[in-house]
């Protein structure tokens, strides 16, 4: 694959010329110590070195909310909601966030395909960048490295003097058609090792969470839960919404709108006639790390988490996600060798 060199002095040039080709949406900062992704008008305020986002960029392709449909009550008719491609470049994407939305595809293209997501997503062009793990990250658990080029269609790789590019896609190398950037011949650098560890081979989390589903763990956490759901809000590869109508003030028509909702919501799982079938926290814990480490691991082999940090980041109790499997781990081994 070629790399070029992108030193910090032709950084801003860089950022220039992807704004002249398509929307960019890139890292900012919002406050002292958060970061968005947003739309890039001045490049200088791009932000490439940065922990994490407080959402990932899944927010462009499946919004907090959306209308699906209007309808007329006096004439019986509806209409669906017109879906535009997000047909932009998404520059300095961490490789978890991108995985992210590899899974997302996944998720929306089984079955009935979703129109509204998968139109989003036409025109998408990604840019990745690395970055250095900080004390929540836990990428190399679930199998993606820091510099993971995977889903990506270039690549930065931070020297201390400015970025490696690395060409992965041909319509990575279409998009620096006229940028004149000298050839990189070195040695890619080394990146920094993750903080923390899931302490087990991935293949084996079947077996661990197909025996810690009577836990007394899920009680022991969720005397600290508070149920708030940002852990829900905040996860790259949670797509669970709710849908509902909105009738105006005419009483004529309306509209159906969907919203992002989280399993860690009470409200989540209530039914018809109030039932809650969820009721406790410890279930609604149980569930949100079940569906990440287990019921579509089951079909698809691999871990639904993608290391990201952010439900335990931003944890209003400070519940730690790799804390719990890690306990797990070391309950499933101590009935194993207890059995010995």
């Amino acid at each position: 694959m070629d790399r070029l060199l992108l030193e910090d002095a032709d950084l801003f040039r860089f950022i220039a010329h992807l704004v002249a080709c398509k929307t960019v949406y890139a890292p900012q900062r919002k406050g002292a110590d958060s970061y968005v992704f947003a739309p890039v008008d001045d490049p200088q305020a791009v932000v490439l070195d940065y922990p994490r986002t407080l959402h990932s960029i899944k927010k462009y392709f499946l919004p907090p909310r959306e209308e699906l449909l209007s309808f007329n009550l006096r004439s019986n008719a509806f209409a669906a909601a017109e879906v535009e491609p997000v047909n932009a470049i998404f520059l300095g994407v961490h490789s978890y966030d991108l995985h992210a939305v590899l899974k997302l595809d996944h998720n929306f293209s089984q079955g009935n395909a979703e129109r509204n997501y998968l139109t989003r997503r036409q025109g998408a062009i990604f840019i990745g960048v690395s970055y250095r793990p900080d004390r929540f990250h836990f990428g190399g658990s679930v199998g993606i490295p820091v510099a993971d080029t995977t889903g990506c269609d270039l690549f930065l790789h931070r020297l201390d003097r400015g970025h490696v590019v690395e060409i992965v896609s041909d319509t990575g190398r279409e998009l620096l058609r006229g940028l004149d950037l000298p050839a990189f011949t070195g040695e890619l650098p080394r990146t920094a090792d993750f903080e923390q560890h899931i302490y087990l081979p991935q293949g084996k989390l079947t077996e661990v969470f197909a025996r810690g589903y009577q836990s007394g763990i899920w009680e022991e956490v969720a005397e600290k839960c508070v149920g708030c759901g940002t852990c829900n809000l905040v996860c790259p590869t949670c797509y669970c919404f709710n849908v509902e109508d909105e009738v105006d003030v005419s009483l004529e028509g309306g509209s159906r709108q969907r919203h992002w909702d989280g399993c860690m919501l009470r409200e989540f799982s209530q039914v018809a006639g109030g039932e809650v079938f969820r009721n406790n926290l410890a279930a609604r814990q149980r569930h949100r790390v079940y569906r990440k480490f287990k019921y579509i691991s089951d079909q698809t082999g691999e871990p639904w988490c993608v290391g990201c940090g952010r439900c335990t980041a931003y944890c209003t109790a400070g519940i730690s996600i790799v804390n719990i499997v890690n306990r797990l781990v070391q309950e499933h081994d101590w009935a194993n060798a207890a059995k010995l």
